[in-house]
């Protein structure tokens, strides 16, 4: 080959094929210069799409000679003249890309082996047509195989790839095929079972993506975004422990800068989710107090100060997520019934559930911030928390109002209300008092409110207990509470929390919080001993059996002993839930309370007194249990 560029690229697209035999005949040759004879005729084989034809080049020609065609073009080689490498390089790849058409070729160890080598032309070469020609090979690459996906996650083979991307042309036919490549690596790459040296190269995709989203102004910039999201809202997947682990990056400040962009800029509402749910991500992967920690990047005439960054995007969230109540109400509740309305009521829930989900994760943030719990970089200013909780406090009266048109319409199962009961339950856990018109005139719709797999409520219960187990704490909350016989609705939540599968001891806490307040103060409210009092005793004995904690073991036994004041031993054993097993559960768990030393642990010693008051008053009515008691401890 002298100086001329590859022969095969300057034949007519409309010439005939030339006879497959003489061309295997070269490529079988013994000498290179055979070879490279051949593989000129090859090229116009290639091109034919003759699959059959194309194969026997392929195994005629073998990877090995081609990689050394690729390690020649780039200089890898010694020997050779420095004006011929960039036609064989050129021959090379047209070569390749050639096979490559076939899947069952591209999908071969051979032509996947070589994707390091066309990684790196990529990453050396100026010339647009060269660069064209290795993304549409490597796309070929891709596309043929789970192997030659993964081929691509080896150490350097991204980073040779895309970390120029920013650099070519806007507009560009080679921008474009990179990021077909990339968008097809992103859907078709799985991580579960990859190893950490390919998440390594992950991490770059992840990089490179995210200056791509800030840097550039164009529809790349939305692909960026689109596969960022992809990327990072998989759940619990092994990439997202990675980054994690990584020190401080500026790809996290790059996604900040991108996400800003788009909120700030008129583009359409879809786009702005994307955006909302990529910030929801990197709260979820990096902490809640990512999106008020301190931004850093060399081009700061970009960067958004924390404070305005916090509002853009709590305020875009509260703004979507306004317009989508009124879509949803209006749809369920006032369109005609269609099957079309029905799939764009299940895309707004969709789209509602990632917001609700944002802006919880903001509630974490703020009331981190208030409570000085942050992480030491934030910034956030008290006028912003403010304002913050200003807004917040409109977007619940909103979800409230939501909640209030579907108790209107007789409405209490479905997804979206078990999110609306969520946030409000998130919100109200940091401040209770909050909407409390509202509220009271809701709790007993929210605890009707059943998930659409849900048989009975349950959730929408558990997202109330912060909330419970505080304003029961006033006289307010527990005429609330006894106003519908919400506390029945707390046992039984209380219960199906100790039959399921790992007990959640936070919420078990909250629900016997919530009990105890208001057993503790229960004028004018009776209670009747009856199934569902005695299904709380067992379950709070069940409980208690599940571990050795201090804190479980007082509070169980604390609100067991509140309750059992109320009735005898000669009734609990007369009930058929009731057997005189169980009562011997509760004598270990009281006696077991009374031997717990809590001298430094103020609530503790305070569940204890109750113990102990609570015992002198019904021990005579309980004589098995006084008996258990009196051979272990003195009371």
């Amino acid at each position: 080959m002298d100086s001329s560029p590859t022969p095969a690229a300057a034949a007519p697209m409309a010439a005939p094929a030339p006879p497959l035999e003489d061309c295997l005949r070269l490529l079988r040759g013994e000498r290179d210069e055979q070879k490279l004879a051949g593989l000129l005729v090859a090229a116009n084989v290639c091109r034919a799409g003759d699959a059959g034809a194309v194969r026997k080049v392929y195994d005629a020609v073998g990877p090995r000679f081609l990689r050394r065609l690729l390690n020649t073009g780039l200089g890898k080689v010694e020997g050779g003249k420095e004006e011929e490498r960039e036609a064989y390089l050129r021959l090379a790849l047209t070569v390749l890309a050639g096979l490559a058409r076939v899947p069952e070729v591209a999908a071969d160890e051979g032509v996947v082996s070589t994707v390091p080598l066309v990684a790196e032309v990529v990453s050396k070469s100026t010339d647009p047509a060269i660069i064209e020609e290795c993304f549409e090979l490597l796309s070929l690459i891709a596309i043929a195989s789970e192997d030659g996906a993964y081929k691509f996650c080896e150490p350097g083979v991204i980073d040779m790839i895309f970390l120029q991307i920013s650099s070519l042309p806007d507009g560009s036919k080679c921008i474009e095929l990179a990021i077909n490549l990339m968008r097809l690596l992103v859907h078709k790459l799985k991580f579960d079972n990859m190893s950490m040296e390919n998440l390594q190269g992950m991490t770059s995709m992840v990089t490179c993506l995210a200056r791509l989203f800030a840097v550039l102004h164009t529809a790349v910039k939305f692909d960026a975004l689109h596969m960022l999201t992809t990327l990072l809202s998989q759940k619990e997947s092994p990439l997202h422990d990675l980054l994690r682990s990584m020190p401080a990056s500026i790809w996290e400040s790059n996604i900040r800068v991108g996400i800003t962009a788009i909120l700030q800029n008129r583009v359409v509402s879809s786009e702005k989710l994307h955006a909302l749910l990529l910030a929801e991500c990197m709260m979820s992967i990096l902490g809640e107090d990512w999106l008020s920690e301190d931004c850093k990047i060399q081009d700061t005439q970009n960067v958004l100060p924390v404070d305005k960054f916090v509002l853009l995007v709590l305020e875009s969230a509260r703004i979507e997520v306004a317009v989508l109540l009124n879509e949803l109400a209006y749809l369920k509740y006032e369109s005609s019934k269609t099957s079309q309305t029905d799939e764009a009521v299940c895309q707004k829930q969709r789209n509602l559930a990632i917001l609700f989900s944002l802006i919880e994760r903001i509630i974490k943030m703020i009331s981190n911030a208030s409570s000085g719990e942050g992480a030491p970089s934030q910034t956030i200013r008290e006028s912003t928390i403010m304002q913050a909780i200003t807004g917040l406090n409109e977007t619940i009266s909103l979800v409230l109002d939501f909640l209030q048109d579907a108790k209107d319409h007789g409405q209490w199962k479905g997804d979206d209300l078990l999110a609306a009961a969520r946030i409000v339950g998130s919100y109200l856990a940091e401040a209770p008092y909050a909407c409390k018109e509202k509220i009271r005139n809701l709790l007993e719709f929210i605890f009707s409110i059943e998930g659409q797999d849900e048989s009975s409520p349950f959730y929408s219960i558990c997202f109330m207990l912060p909330m419970l187990s505080q304003i029961t704490m006033e006289a307010d909350g527990r005429i609330t509470l006894a106003s519908f016989g919400g506390y029945r609705a707390v046992i039984d939540c209380l219960v199906k929390m100790t039959e399921q599968d790992g007990i959640d001891n936070g919420s078990m806490f909250l629900a016997c919080d919530t009990i105890i307040n208001f057993m503790s103060n229960r004028k004018g409210v009776n209670i009747p001993v009856d199934s569902c009092f005695i299904r709380l005793l067992k379950a709070l004995v069940t409980w208690a059996g599940t571990t050795n904690a201090s804190s479980v073991t007082m509070t169980a036994s604390c609100l067991c002993a509140m309750l059992i004041d109320l009735t005898s031993e000669e009734f609990l054993l007369s009930c058929s839930d009731f057997d005189i097993k169980t009562l011997g559960s509760l004598s270990e768990l009281i006696v077991r309370s009374l031997q717990q030393d809590v001298p430094d642990d103020e609530e503790q010693f305070n569940q204890k007194q109750i113990i102990v008051s609570g015992y002198r008053r019904w021990a005579d009515r309980f004589p098995h249990v006084k008996n258990v008691v009196e051979q272990h401890v003195s009371v």
